[in-house]
């Protein structure tokens, strides 16, 4: 296997050592509790806390790795990370906790170092799968959250963060021994990519898509542990169990969303999840049992997954360019998604007494979300269809019922000489040669309005005073009621062919 085929499986076994100390801390908290008290506000403040730099780290690290390599950036992120897990192992208070938690947030940013490196070696066309594939590494949470506690159980919480120091110079050997030397690399100044994209829309539509989708995931992943320890009684193994069942099949499901966006219109895909997730989010609000509460949970897990593979599809086919920014500031966005959650449903639980209004607040922000995609896939078939009329090689003029002009191509300009500035708000008259009589005019509306279109040759006048033989189709456009809203006349000159004959 040369280096080049071998990048897929280390960058994926690579995030997923990341991932796994990224939640070491929200796994081991009902054993580090029994050490360390904390208060349920402290421990949602200390398990959100790896979020933030796991998510702010991801724009510059994408950016890095666009720069050096993945090799490179793996190598040295992996080196990084033994100081805080090290620093975690001795902690005795809530603050060593947050500083150690602070720290660990390289194993979650991380993920901007596959999906900025992965598509380099695959077609546009694979690059929703690849991408889900390496998003798989999501399951470095799901091993933690069922392994740390059951390892806890046997050798103590500070011995079960000790094992992942040997985790983590393992994977940063392997990539300096097995990372590609020769990835291609791209040298444009970090200011000058955030220029290039900070206007764009879609790139915050997309952040807000993966705000959702990867936030939430990370949101359950560090909260479900001690959630289900606290709320519903689940002693800390079983709740682990469950967490990790979540984890998984989210994660399963990223390369299938991926695999689907590859297949179908990224933007139908993400219109399900949101839907799903819109439901799953009022069932959660609704449970008073661990088994609907496990339904709501079950069903978000298969759209969070499916979500956080499609959205990934999306960003080199918007942003091929500026891959490795665009990749950094979605992904970014999608780790503050998981930083908020568990502090507000912490500060709901505590006004209110339940945790419905944390739960609904999620069902809202996707009902909003499935309302923007809506949108952008109309506005996405409305831009294809602009595309196509510019770059038509027959003229094409656009009236209203009035038949004032609305509209012209490029080549309109190209054949009549006319451009748009001078042909919109006048009638398609001025192109009028002069060469026809009354008749012929009547004879092509009488059929425009009993068959709804005309088809014939016409000769028509160019801006310079040339006549020129044209052969033209009219076609009156009308609505679900049947009223006439334009009428849409395309043309070709025939001058040549005439010529030619």
């Amino acid at each position: 296997m040369n280096k080049q085929k071998l990048q897929l499986p280390l960058q994926t076994s690579s995030l997923i050592a990341g991932f796994m100390v990224w939640v070491l801390i929200s796994s081991l908290m009902p054993s580090i509790k029994q050490d360390i008290p904390l208060t349920p506000g402290q421990v949602s403040l200390v398990t959100a806390v790896p979020v933030i730099l796991g998510s702010i780290l991801r724009v510059p690290i994408g950016y890095l790795t666009n720069r050096y390599g993945a090799r490179i950036v793996f190598s040295i992120s992996f080196i990084i990370l033994l100081l805080p897990v090290f620093y975690i192992s001795v902690a005795s208070s809530m603050f060593d906790l947050i500083i150690g938690g602070l720290a660990i947030g390289v194993g979650g940013a991380i993920f901007s170092v596959g999906v900025t490196s992965l598509p380099k070696y695959y077609p546009k066309e694979k690059h929703g799968f690849v991408n889900g594939i390496y998003g798989a590494g999501n399951i470095g949470t799901a091993i933690t959250s069922f392994g740390a506690p059951v390892i806890a159980d046997m050798i103590g919480w500070v011995g079960t963060v000790r094992v992942f120091l040997i985790i983590m110079l393992v994977f940063a050997v392997l990539n300096f021994l097995f990372g590609d030397r020769n990835e291609p690399k791209v040298h444009v100044a970090l200011t000058k990519q955030i220029k290039e994209v900070y206007k764009n829309s879609t790139l915050w539509f997309l952040s807000l898509f993966y705000f959702i989708t990867f936030g939430a995931f990370v949101a359950f992943t560090v909260y479900l542990p001690n959630f289900l320890v606290d709320y519903f009684n689940l002693d800390p193994v079983d709740a682990g169990m469950r967490t990790a069942g979540f984890i998984a099949l989210a994660t399963v499901l990223r390369p299938i969303g991926g695999w689907l966006a590859d297949k179908f219109n990224p933007f139908i895909i993400l219109m399900f999840t949101f839907i799903g997730i819109t439901i799953s989010g009022v069932i959660l609000s609704f449970s008073p049992n661990i088994e609907l509460y496990t339904v709501g949970t079950l069903l978000c897990a298969i759209c969070l997954g499916i979500g956080n593979g499609t959205v990934f599809k999306l960003v080199p086919l918007y942003f091929s360019k500026q891959a490795g920014i665009v990749n950094g500031i979605v992904a970014a966005m999608g780790g503050l998604g998981g930083f908020f959650p568990p502090l507000v449903l912490t500060a709901v639980f505590n006004i209110t007494g339940h945790y419905a209004i944390g739960f609904m607040a999620l069902s809202q922000f996707a009902l909003v979300s499935f309302v923007i995609v809506v949108w952008m896939y109309y506005q996405e078939k409305l831009d294809i269809e602009s595309q196509i009329i510019e770059g038509t090689v027959e003229g094409i003029m656009v009236t209203d019922s009035n038949g004032t002009i609305q509209n012209v191509n490029p080549a309109f300009t190209r054949v009549t000489g006319y451009d748009e500035e001078e042909a919109v708000g006048n009638r398609p008259s001025m192109l009028s040669s002069g060469k026809h009589d009354a008749k012929f005019y009547e004879e092509m509306w009488n059929s425009i309005n009993e068959k709804g279109a005309w088809e014939g040759e016409i000769l028509n006048k160019r801006k310079n005073g040339e006549i020129y033989p044209e052969w033209l189709t009219i076609s009156a456009i009308k609505n679900s009621g049947g009223e006439i809203q334009c009428y849409v006349g395309m043309f070709s000159d025939i001058s040549g062919t005439k010529h030619q004959s």
